[in-house]
């Protein structure tokens, strides 16, 4: 399996929003650690190592090129 950049997650504003109200009430701190915590469950289901490091990648340059 490859990496799909391609948009597909039906409803994407929908679980924007669900993402968002995930967090309501939380710290910041709080929301970082649901963050990282969802983004590892996601990763086990996944679990596909070279999947994970091209995503790992991604993230990573999108991050720096936008958020300097």
């Amino acid at each position: 399996m490859s990496l799909n950049l391609n948009p597909n997650i039906p409803d994407p504003d929908g679980f924007y929003a669900a993402l968002i109200q995930a967090q309501q009430g939380m710290s910041d701190e709080q929301a970082q650690l649901f963050v990282a915590k969802l983004a590892l469950i996601l990763a086990n289901h996944v679990g596909q190592r070279g999947v994970l490091d091209d995503a790992l990648a991604v993230a990573r340059q999108n991050t720096l090129a936008h958020h300097p």
